[in-house]
């Protein structure tokens, strides 16, 4: 798993980009303990930007106790999800699996509306861990 894309993909999910370092450390246990999809997704997108560092590049900075992601953090992430070195090779694909409904992308509207309903849910389920305390 890449440390510093992970923390690009947690911090432009939370409202304004920014995460309590609770939360984002909360976050980053979680997805590191998902599997080795995510750490692979990682690796990926960390290989289209050779010598990734998000603080002396600006993509990501501190303040009281919180991350922010950049407006350069999220151009930057943009690049990297849409770099076709992020794509997965054809040939990892097994034949007789390929379905053409979902291997067509989304359009950006759609991709959006899904990210806007993950966040929300995620912030939903904050509140109410805090509410629970």
């Amino acid at each position: 798993m890449n440390f510093q894309v992970t923390v690009l993909k947690i911090l432009v999910s939370y409202p304004g980009g920014v995460a309590p370092l609770v939360d984002l450390k909360r976050d980053m246990a979680i997805l590191v303990t998902s599997g080795s999809d995510w750490g692979e997704r990682t690796k990926r997108l960390a290989a289209c930007v050779p010598n990734l560092n998000i603080f002396s590049q600006g993509l990501v900075e501190r303040e009281n106790g919180a991350w922010r992601i950049t407006d350069k953090g999220r151009e930057v992430l943009q690049s990297m999800e849409a770099s076709p070195v992020f794509e997965q090779p054809i040939s990892m694909i097994p034949l007789g699996e390929v379905d053409t409904q979902a291997a067509a992308p989304r359009p950006p509207a759609q991709r959006a509306k899904r990210r806007r309903e993950r966040r929300d849910r995620r912030r939903e389920a904050r509140e109410r861990a805090r509410a629970a305390s």
